[in-house]
């Protein structure tokens, strides 16, 4: 199964519906949130993203925004 890793920030309503989705699918992901834990924003920065969430998959491949149709190739 993969590993996944959500980050998100607060008042994010992307986010939100981000995390809403991978738990009514039933998949099991890491949360980190930018606004509690700001070392992560740097990293995303490195990897060329602007803007959450992003959407980590294995570390290989990684998307952000809320993306139903990304989402349901993890959710499989």
């Amino acid at each position: 199964m993969a590993k996944i890793t959500l980050y998100s920030k607060n008042n994010c309503m992307q986010c939100k519906m981000t995390k809403r989705y991978l738990s009514e699918h039933n998949v099991q992901f890491e949360e980190h949130n930018i606004n509690e834990q700001p070392q992560y924003i740097d990293y995303l920065k490195q990897r060329g993203f602007m803007a959450v969430p992003v959407v980590d998959v294995d570390g290989k491949q990684a998307f952000s925004g809320f993306r139903p149709d990304q989402l349901q190739s993890i959710a499989g």
